[in-house]
């Protein structure tokens, strides 16, 4: 970190579109703040499951508002996210740790990819609403975010590896830690001490605090 810069970390899942917007203002905000921006690729379920949270669209009404306040900030936040009708069931039918665990192999061996790379699985879920579970429709996420066919592989093949594994489940557990209970969990490292912003709207109060 450079002189006085805030370490900020970003504990994110791409499964989470919330975490979409916060990623996005973020990325804007690093060349504006005094901040030294830290991508922390995590497993959403595993946050869930750990606290007892459930989706936000368990609840119906919650689910109703939450189509509309989406609409909402992806036109706020200029970012393409496009909530359709069944988005809730898209996904409740995806397990996102295949590729949380793809991302987390690309952050240990290119982690100069991991921005590009997290910014396309969420386009691909959240704009284009196509799968990113099966390992094929991953190399075509690693593809378009530029990664060569044999880095891509290589990643692919490490996704079993306990070295992986274990680093998604560390990060997660780090997260957890802080005391997220869902994503986006921005922490700021602010005076020696660790503080924790939820969500993608608590980016002016995350300013203010850290004096920005």
């Amino acid at each position: 970190a450079g002189m006085g810069r805030t370490v900020v970390e970003l504990f994110y899942d791409v499964i989470s579109p919330y975490s979409w917007l916060a990623f996005e203002a973020l990325c804007r905000y690093r060349h504006i703040w005094n901040i030294d921006l830290r991508f922390r690729p995590a497993f959403l379920g595993g946050i869930m499951q750990q606290t007892g949270n459930k989706p936000p669209a368990m609840l119906p009404k919650r689910g109703e508002y939450l189509l509309k306040d989406m609409k909402r900030m992806a036109k706020y936040y200029q970012v393409p996210l496009r909530m359709s009708a069944d988005a809730f069931q898209h996904i409740m039918r995806t397990n996102s740790l295949t590729a949380m665990r793809f991302i987390t192999a690309i952050d240990m061996t290119n982690p100069q990819y991991l921005e590009p790379l997290s910014r396309e699985f969420w386009m691909r879920f959240w704009s284009q609403h196509e799968d990113i579970s099966q390992p094929e429709n991953i190399l075509a996420v690693a593809r378009q975010a530029g990664l060569s066919a044999e880095l891509s592989q290589k990643a692919l093949e490490m996704i079993t590896s306990a070295t992986v594994k274990d680093r998604l489940k560390e990060t997660t557990a780090e997260a957890l830690k802080y005391g997220a209970f869902g994503m986006p969990a921005v922490v700021a490292h602010y005076d020696g001490e660790p503080h924790l912003f939820f969500g993608s709207d608590r980016l002016e109060l995350l300013g203010n605090f850290i004096g920005e």
